[in-house]
């Protein structure tokens, strides 16, 4: 399938405000009928009780069932709704969104642009989160989406957005009278052991991981193991993993590129402003007005850097009993892209197991086509 794909970054003042996006819909600017993907930024905690993000699916759930014409309920089966709590810092809530629609004649632009992709898993029990039986899972979603999007090869991926469940106490309790042992009983640390078996999924998948080198012991074990194009986010409101695929595609019509790379600390602005040179062609200080008003979004993964570290010196956001460490890595990532970008709607995601090296995360940059 050919595809046009549509991206608009909406502004909103809370969990539930979809005025904006109303707005666009009014004007005549976003087709309901044609979204398939919303990546939302939330301003809750981020944690097990981070409410705002099922708020926001629901919003957006209500909004477009009747122009899907189906069930509240059932737009979820029709559109991907990843909703990633926290904005810490300089980082401001906002919402993502992807349209699609199929075009019968080859664009003549004679070059790869945007195409996006989404699958889902089935719902996991609670022993299996954070195992191979999601690992798997996963990785086959990955190549359904990659097929939804009609890319056939895994090199034209430039990244992969999960949304993963976690584990309850309820879920907990259930899997024990079972006689089912869940990978931990700690909810917020099962939010780690979701998103690491889901970017292995997605690193096998693309083909970065060899399968012999996967099992359940490697899971947030093997810091060998990564995926330079993976983004899990864990959440209270699914049972399985969504999956968006956003890559390029030599058929799409879409007036947007997508490219990325892979931070190797938090504080690497350096990888960052060499794809936009490299990738697009933009010099972040020279063409400045340029990238302002060229770029979409940043997709970015942030985690604090598990050995206590950042480039020799010591950090505290691990041993912070007040403020969990996710918030503190997704304030500082946010605000050192935008300080390269002079953009604060920026989408970063908290919690990079197996998501780029340790203490590093993928980041993407998604550009409209000069």
């Amino acid at each position: 399938m050919r595809q046009k794909v549509g991206v608009h970054v909406v502004a909103c003042s809370g969990p539930g405000d979809l005025r904006g996006v109303q707005a666009l819909i009014d004007a005549g600017a976003l087709d309901p009928r044609r979204v398939v993907a919303v990546m939302g930024k939330t301003e809750g905690n981020g944690c097990v009780n981070d409410h705002t993000r099922d708020f926001a699916a629901t919003a957006w759930c209500h909004l477009l069932a009747p122009h899907l014409g189906c069930t509240v309920d059932g737009v979820h089966a029709r559109v991907a709704l990843v909703m990633s709590g926290g904005t810490e810092g300089v980082l401001s809530p906002h919402f993502t969104v992807f349209t699609r629609e199929a075009i019968d004649v080859a664009p003549t632009h004679g070059e790869k642009r945007l195409v996006v992709g989404v699958a889902h898993t089935r719902a996991f029990a609670p022993e299996e989160i954070g195992r191979m039986a999601q690992v798997e899972a996963t990785a086959e979603a990955v190549r359904e989406a990659m097929r939804d999007a009609g890319i056939d090869d895994a090199a034209d991926v430039h990244f992969a957005q999960v949304k993963c469940p976690l584990l309850t106490s309820a879920k907990v309790d259930d899997a024990l009278r079972r006689g089912a042992a869940t990978v931990t009983r700690d909810t917020y640390e099962s939010m780690g052991w979701s998103r690491g078996a889901s970017a292995l999924g997605i690193g096998l998948a693309l083909g970065e991981i060899a399968p012999e080198r996967l099992n359940d012991a490697a899971v947030l074990h093997d810091p060998t193991l990564h995926s330079a194009r993976a983004s899990a986010s864990a959440g209270i409101e699914l049972e399985g993993n969504v999956v968006i695929v956003l890559g390029e595609a030599p058929g799409s019509a879409s007036a947007f590129r997508i490219g990325h790379t892979v931070m190797r600390d938090a504080v690497d602005a350096a990888s960052v402003r060499t794809l936009l040179r490299t990738h697009f062609g933009l010099d972040p200080e020279r063409d400045a007005d340029a990238i302002a008003s060229r770029l979409v979004n940043l997709l970015a993964k942030a985690e604090a850097s598990p050995d206590g570290r950042v480039r020799g010196a010591r950090h505290t956001m691990l041993n912070d009993s007040d403020i969990n460490a996710t918030r503190h890595a997704r304030a500082a990532v946010g605000g050192v892209l935008a300080s390269i970008v002079g953009r604060t709607a920026l989408y970063v995601s908290g919690g990079a197991e197996h998501q780029g090296p340790p203490g590093g995360g993928p980041v993407a940059a998604l550009m409209r086509v000069d």
